[in-house]
């Protein structure tokens, strides 16, 4: 019994043996020497620097400055050749290739770039210059903006024109209840005979008030 099993781990040994080496021979065989040159195909001239990259590895080279390359590849590998200027190439190492050397003269065409027309004037003379110029409305920055919004003209166009928040209506009704509340049980006073309304009421028609609420 103890016979049989030898014989039988031996032969299981030998079989795995045999595998692994055809494996190996198998493996050894698909590496592939690639090897060429990156030309130009309008002047042939060889391009240094083409990025020679084999798709879904992140394994690459480069050309030299004669734009000759050499990497080890397998059977079956795409080739992706690439370079500034040019459009990109791809290249597939035959499965049934005989042999583990590849050559390859790839050829670079020119990747075209449509610029945006630009459209030349001649120049203005000088009339045209300064009539532009002139007329050119400059945007106002922060200080002029600011300026402006504390204009005394302008603050009273503002408060003519713009209605009363929230907090200026509460504070109006709550004056005219305290008044009321004030003169409760008595005649209020009439302003017609308060010589200070009187004033304010000059100052007002000197500032021209009641002419600009009348032209709104």
């Amino acid at each position: 019994m103890n016979k049989k099993l030898r014989y039988l781990l031996l032969f299981t040994a030998f079989i795995f043996c045999s595998l692994y080496a055809h494996a190996q021979n198998q493996q050894k065989d698909s590496v592939v020497q690639l090897y060429g040159v990156v030309m130009s195909a309008d002047s042939l001239r060889g391009l240094d620097a083409t990025s020679i990259i084999v798709v879904g590895t992140g394994r690459g080279t480069m050309t030299n400055n004669q734009g000759v390359f050499s990497i080890a590849v397998l059977k079956g590998d795409t080739i992706r050749f690439s370079s500034i200027g040019f459009k990109d190439k791809t290249t597939i190492i035959p499965h049934n290739l005989q042999g583990n050397q590849f050559s390859v003269i790839q050829l670079m065409v020119n990747d075209t770039a449509y610029l945006p027309a630009t459209i030349l004037k001649p120049r203005p003379s000088r009339s045209q210059f300064e009539r532009d110029f002139v007329n050119t409305s400059v945007p106002a920055d922060a200080l002029e903006i600011a300026r402006r919004n504390n204009d005394e003209a302008t603050r009273k166009a503002l408060i003519m024109s713009l209605p009363a928040d929230g907090t200026e209506a509460v504070n109006m009704q709550f004056r005219q209840q305290a008044a009321k509340a004030y003169y409760s049980g008595q005649i209020p006073p009439q302003n017609i005979f308060n010589p200070m309304a009187w004033a304010e009421f000059i100052q007002a028609w000197k500032r021209g008030d009641f002419k600009r609420q009348s032209s709104q």
